[in-house]
């Protein structure tokens, strides 16, 4: 009798718990996130190897550090005149 019972309770709830919200269709949501995530871990690891390239070349390359000096510091050497033209 009891095995019985046990059949019919489940032929009727894993049907309803696999098709109710929380189930395949939850299932789904959450496989496409993990491909989102998946994609964005993949988009920041390709930029942390390019800023420890570009940090190992910073170090080790006298140009390099010139070159960042003058664009993002806006750095000029002394002997050079700089002219500034208005927009």
């Amino acid at each position: 009798m009891l095995p019985l019972l046990v059949l019919v309770v489940s032929t009727v709830s894993v049907p309803l718990m696999i098709f109710s919200p929380a189930g395949f269709p939850r299932l789904h949501a959450l496989e496409d996130e993990k491909s989102r995530v998946d994609r964005e871990v993949s988009k920041l690891g390709d930029q942390i190897r390019k800023l420890r390239a570009e940090v190992a070349q910073v170090k080790t390359d006298p140009a390099k550090v010139e070159q960042v000096a003058r664009d993002q510091l806006g750095l000029v050497r002394r002997t050079e005149l700089v002219f500034q033209f208005g927009e």
